[in-house]
């Protein structure tokens, strides 16, 4: 049984190994020329571990960066709303969360598969009944998984009635510090009015930082940096030194899949993370979810099972609970960052000032606790 993957993603990278731990033969299409995903982070909670162990490459994730300094959110002058130490929050999350880099976690995702697996530069033109038609050739396939993203060429081409991605009306900066990061390290959440300035420091010993505001799409600027400095450059310390200390400004507007599908399977084609779901990053949990598709759809889809069977499976236990985190990504981004009027940004840290922080952490914790 031959699985055809379009997209070398992360989530992609993890179908690839949970359909070959389950017996497949895959290969994964991808068409940039080379395997070099954005440089910036991210943030693995208790379901994306448990989702990679399953896959048999958490250990190395683990090794390659761990979060266990104090978190909590604050206001741009500094105060803070709420703090929670690193044992606590370890305590409520059941793990550790992990502050990784993209590029670190594709690159161990990567090296745990064949490097015949991997096909790079191939665009895919088609999908038809038991084949991939791509600049690579045609490939006969008994499954093809959409991984590719939140612009899928997969889902516009087989789910052509599904609404295009919106603009959520905020735009976003990312960026990771040139050299390791010698002051205090925190794992942190600013909130302004429209805005937001978020802290997660990294394995290597570097600290990813985003920025996000309200605005109008597609705006862009000449200088990133200066544009960042201009909307948090006056906020409490060590934002303006984190600006500072980084060169490479990354810029992307924020969109979402404002319809849910219907389905994330059509015939022997499944679509899987971004793809299926793409979301806001409010919860931190696009990739967490893209990890546990891989691991569902493996599980659900062994070559001796009948594949319609596996994939119907697939649907139902992926399809409600990925949407239900979306949902919630993208309220909590308009109860938090989206907020700009006066009274209700008041209410709002109010709010957090006054609920315990480990009572906070637990109704967003929520969202990791999923197992295999």
């Amino acid at each position: 049984m031959r699985a055809v993957i379009v997209g070398g993603g992360i989530g992609g990278l993890c179908a690839a190994l949970a359909l070959r731990r389950s017996g497949w033969e895959v290969t994964v299409l991808e068409r940039a020329p080379r395997l070099e995903p954005a440089g910036a982070g991210l943030t693995l909670m208790a379901n994306a571990l448990a989702g990679l162990d399953a896959l048999g490459v958490g250990a190395e994730v683990r090794a390659q960066g761990r979060i266990d300094a104090p978190g909590g959110t604050r206001t741009p002058d500094g105060r803070w709303l709420s703090r929670i130490d690193g044992p606590d929050l370890e305590a409520v999350l059941g793990t550790a969360a992990v502050g990784i880099h993209r590029a670190t976690l594709h690159r161990v995702l990567a090296a745990a598969l064949p490097a015949s697996v991997l096909v790079t530069g191939a665009t895919v033109d088609a999908v038809e009944p038991g084949a991939v038609l791509s600049t690579a050739g045609r490939l006969p396939a008994d499954l093809v998984v959409g991984a590719d993203g939140i612009d899928s060429v997969v889902r516009r081409r087989l789910w052509p009635e599904a609404a295009p991605p919106r603009y959520v009306g905020t735009t976003a900066w990312r960026g990771v510090t040139d050299e390791p990061w010698r002051g205090e390290l925190t794992v942190a959440i600013t909130w302004g009015d429209g805005t937001e300035f978020g802290i997660v420091p990294l394995g290597d010993g570097r600290v990813y930082w985003f920025a996000a505001a309200n605005a109008p799409e597609g705006i862009r600027a000449d200088d990133e940096r200066a544009a960042v400095r201009a909307v948090v450059g006056d906020w409490h310390d060590p934002v303006p030194a984190l600006l500072d200390a980084t060169t490479t400004v990354l810029h992307h507007d924020l969109r979402h899949l404002p319809r849910p599908l219907p389905t994330y399977v059509r015939g022997a084609v499944a679509l899987l993370g971004d793809a299926a779901h793409a979301m806001t990053p409010n919860l931190g949990q696009g990739a967490a979810q893209a990890i546990e598709d891989a691991v569902v759809l493996g599980a659900a889809c062994p070559p001796g099972r009948p594949l319609a069977e596996g994939l119907a499976d697939y649907d139902a236990r992926r399809r409600p609970r990925s949407q239900a985190v979306a949902r919630a990504s993208y309220r909590i981004g308009r109860f938090g960052q989206q907020l700009t009027q006066p009274l209700l940004v008041a209410a709002r840290n109010a709010a957090i000032r006054h609920t315990p922080p480990r009572l906070a952490l637990r109704s967003m914790a929520r969202y990791a606790d999923w197992r295999p």
